[in-house]
């Protein structure tokens, strides 16, 4: 591929009205800023407090991280083209921009499987739980999701790289997605669409059958109990990750149906919002909700720190 055929990129967002320019600059600031705020609320509760210093909030606190560069990745920039009335990213930029958008992603999808695995074990094997997810195998875990997800946005990259591109591509979409990307070259782009539905019948499928397969002991388990209320609190323990599951798949089919159905690149954009945005902004709120420990961890957290401020005043 010849770079200098390239000056930039076009990213098209949701609307050419200007009108609408400060209604979505406002929404996106603020799910933004709910969003990495709600977030790191979570890890500095979880970190601060001993008593969460357990596999389950370790796994947690990954994802919250994750979460924020999911967002990080895509929004700021929006909110600059939105705020400059500029649409334009470089080539470079928007190669990172998928790039990094393909790592969190896949991390993402690969600790939702690591913490359905998690709560297996608490529920299936509560007495060996720590002996079991021990220090080195959850930084393992953590670790291999990193790494595998690091190779393969590494090579869609350089696949994409060496794709012939038309100078000014426009993109239907708020930031560089793979599969935009790929069909807005000038050359056929089936070596780069092979490569992205076997990888993502690979990760995904794997990621997918882990998270099923772990419900299922889960739900074999929780039916082999006697008691009532041990049913019910081994459900208690899976219904936050549950629902965190079922929104980011959920988000993630809706948006592949919607794309298959209308052939409206836009519709797709928007669409794409729930789990690029809407879904790690709501996971705190899942956790936090559901979670009697971590309710008490943000109270003592925001008590401590109210303390400090009387002290100070």
């Amino acid at each position: 591929m010849n770079d200098t055929q390239i000056s930039d990129f076009i990213l098209l967002g949701f609307s050419e009205d200007p009108g609408l320019q400060p209604v979505l600059f406002g929404l996106f600031l603020s799910m933004y800023l709910i969003t990495v705020l709600g977030n790191l609320l979570l890890v500095l509760a979880t970190v601060s407090d001993p008593r969460l210093h357990t596999p389950m909030y370790f796994f947690l606190c990954n994802l919250s991280w994750v979460d924020v560069g999911l967002t990080s990745t895509t929004v700021p920039n929006m909110l600059l083209n939105l705020r400059t009335h500029s649409r334009a990213i470089s080539h470079a930029g928007c190669l990172a921009q998928m790039s990094f958008f393909l790592i969190f992603a896949g991390v993402d999808n690969f600790l939702l499987a690591v913490m359905a695995y998690d709560r297996l074990v608490a529920v299936c094997h509560p007495l060996r739980y720590l002996s079991i997810l021990h220090p080195g195998l959850c930084a393992r875990l953590v670790l291999g999701s990193w790494m595998v997800n690091v190779v393969y946005a590494t090579m869609q990259s350089l696949l994409v790289q060496q794709l012939a591109f038309c100078p000014h591509v426009a993109i239907p979409h708020f930031f560089c997605e793979l599969n935009q990307v790929v069909h807005s070259a000038c050359a056929d782009p089936f070596l780069d669409d092979l490569v992205n539905y076997l990888a993502a019948f690979l990760l995904g499928g794997s990621t997918l059958t882990g998270i099923l397969y772990s419900y299922s002991r889960i739900l074999a388990s929780i039916r082999a109990m006697a008691s009532a209320p041990g049913k019910r609190k081994a459900f208690s323990t899976c219904a936050s990750h549950l629902s965190v599951v079922s929104l980011f798949y959920g988000t993630i089919l809706g948006v592949y149906l919607s794309s298959a159905v209308t052939p409206n690149s836009r519709a797709t954009a928007t669409a794409s919002v729930m789990y690029t945005v809407v879904t790690p902004m709501l996971n705190p709120f899942i956790y936090s909700l559901r979670n009697r420990d971590l309710k008490k961890a943000l109270r003592r957290l925001f008590g401590k720190e109210l303390r400090k401020a009387c002290q100070f005043s």
